[in-house]
């Protein structure tokens, strides 16, 4: 389980991304994190893979404080929580393999990492990610060559690789067509029911949300301002709908 504590992050410059925020997350959901640009989606997701350093509050996992951890500890814990971004963070001049291996770093010897060597079984690991995202015949081309589709399978394939009991997914579908953002939640919802990963995912349409998500989290200007099920969503009231994304906004293709 993981459960955020009153996490706080405000930026160098003083920009509050994070206002006082707490939730839980039960080991198995399917979370979704909804709200408009700027309201910390992407931030509270860095945070609870310490990808930023929060500036308040506690990140616990599995009743363990993983907050301020050193980085040998840090290397252990990210093991079991993978990332997918919204923009890839592909080496896009490297093969789609290499890329996937990559996510066997934290298991990897530094010493062989640094020459980029990986045991067959990790080589027999890869094919079968990205067998599992449907991209087996891929494995050599280079990762530029690849639709954008294909390249966030790859993300998917690579965090795969960590043998993850998280998948944090930061808006992994923002730059994607309705057809492939659907196919990718696809792969992501088939790892959360047959392997039993938990997964985060932060959206923007709330059509995507009722499909795929089993409880939602809303979040603005840092804070949390909305937590429910998707039934919840499902019979969300305008005056709710305007809390979590304002005044001006309006429920296109959210019936």
């Amino acid at each position: 389980m993981l459960k955020v504590e009153h996490l706080t992050m405000v930026y160098p410059d003083g920009t509050v991304a994070l206002r006082d925020v707490s939730f839980e997350v039960k080991d198995g959901e399917f979370l979704g994190v909804i709200g408009l640009s700027g309201s910390g989606k992407s931030t509270l997701l860095r945070c609870i893979n310490r990808l930023l350093e929060p500036s308040e509050g506690r990140i616990l996992w599995k009743g363990r404080d993983i907050t301020h951890i050193e980085d040998s500890e840090l290397r252990l814990v990210r093991r079991e929580i993978g990332m997918v971004f919204q923009q890839f963070n592909l080496v896009k001049r490297s093969s789609v393999n290499t890329n996937v291996l990559s996510g066997r770093l934290g298991y990897t010897p530094p010493s062989w990492s640094l020459i980029n060597r990986f045991s067959r079984k990790d080589h027999d690991r890869a094919a079968q990610a990205l067998q599992r995202v449907g991209i087996p015949d891929k494995a050599h081309n280079r990762a530029d060559e690849l639709s954008g589709g294909q390249q966030q399978r790859v993300g998917i394939a690579r965090a795969l690789m960590q043998e993850p009991k998280m998948i944090l997914a930061d808006e992994p579908v923002a730059s994607l067509d309705p057809v492939l953002a659907h196919s990718i939640l696809g792969y992501l919802e088939k790892l959360n029911k047959e392997d039993g990963i938990t997964v985060m995912c932060s959206l923007h349409f709330l059509d995507l949300v009722q499909r795929y998500c089993e409880r939602v989290i809303g979040l603005r200007e840092g804070r949390v301002v909305f937590e429910g099920s998707k039934k919840d969503i499902q019979q969300l009231s305008d005056e709710r709908f305007k809390q979590i994304y304002g005044e001006e906004a309006q429920r296109l293709g959210a019936q």
